[in-house]
């Protein structure tokens, strides 16, 4: 059996709740969450010592132990990315495969630095959200596509990952400029690709499914919501990169993401104008 490893800002999170049993079932058992560590308890909810006994998983008093007695690492805090550069320095020198949940960083100045590092180290290291992985987005045909339109629920600021992932695994150009053309209670983006192709998300409220409208040059347009159990479709490609340590998911796809989320927030202050982007490369 290979050992995992969690290191969370808090444990008594959705991720942390649901990821070992997944892990455990989808690999067969061969793959399993054996110790975590817990920058802080969570403000609602359980401790850290009573997530861990409620789970059977030890809890370790450091970062270090967790990367020593594990084969391979995740580094949780899904909705406080701006922890994640301190909980992934020693991971990402380790050199064990390390996925790094969603949203990967809070600004593209700390991804790039977070991607550096893993590579100075020959650290695998990748991020991703499950929409990705939904069957009806891999399917689709991505020759000739034109537009995409992109609804879905939660706020800009920690959902807008879910809706821009899929876009930029199906359009394959580097975003150019954002432009915001929403409002404050309904959020919505518009996204320049540097071979003139666009895209758009929206934030039309909790009862939104995610749904997305893909036109073609044929003058055809596809409507798609992602129904397939994109969760269990993730934890397989997990599993995978575990195994092999081959990363599916490009750094500069990542980069290209958290730059989206990063400049979408600016282009908000300023609504209808374009907000250039840096380039990868």
């Amino acid at each position: 059996m290979k050992k995992i490893g969690f290191i969370d800002y808090y444990l008594d999170e959705w991720h942390a709740n649901k990821y070992p049993e997944w892990i455990r079932s989808i690999s067969g058992g061969r793959m399993q969450v054996t110790c975590a560590y817990g920058e802080k308890d969570a403000d609602n909810g359980l401790t850290n010592a009573e997530w861990c006994l409620q789970n059977d998983i030890k809890l370790l008093d450091t970062i270090e132990e967790v990367v020593n007695d594990s084969d391979y690492l995740v580094i949780l805090s899904p909705d406080h990315p701006e922890r994640h550069e301190a909980l992934a320095q020693l991971p990402l020198t380790s050199g064990k495969p390390t996925y790094m949940d969603k949203t990967f960083a809070p600004n593209r100045a700390t991804a790039i630095r977070l991607f550096e590092l893993a590579k100075q180290h020959g650290t695998p290291l990748y991020s991703s959200s499950a929409l990705r992985f939904a069957m009806e987005y891999v399917q689709i045909e991505r020759e000739g596509i034109r537009v995409i339109s992109s609804w879905g629920p939660g706020a800009f600021e920690n959902y807008s990952i879910h809706q821009i992932e899929p876009i930029i695994s199906m359009i394959s150009s580097e975003p150019k400029r954002v432009m915001f053309i929403g409002t404050k209670t309904a959020p919505a983006l518009l996204i320049e690709f540097n071979d003139g192709r666009q895209a758009t998300i929206h934030h039309l409220g909790e009862d939104c499914p995610f749904t997305m409208a893909v036109s073609y040059h044929s003058g055809n347009c596809r409507i798609t919501k992602p129904e397939s159990d994109f969760f269990n479709l993730f934890i397989q490609d997990l599993i995978l990169f575990f195994d092999t340590g081959q990363v599916s998911v490009p750094s500069s796809q990542t980069i290209s993401i958290i730059t989206i989320i990063e400049y979408g927030m600016k282009a908000a202050v300023c609504p209808y104008q374009w907000v250039d982007l840096p380039r990868n490369s």
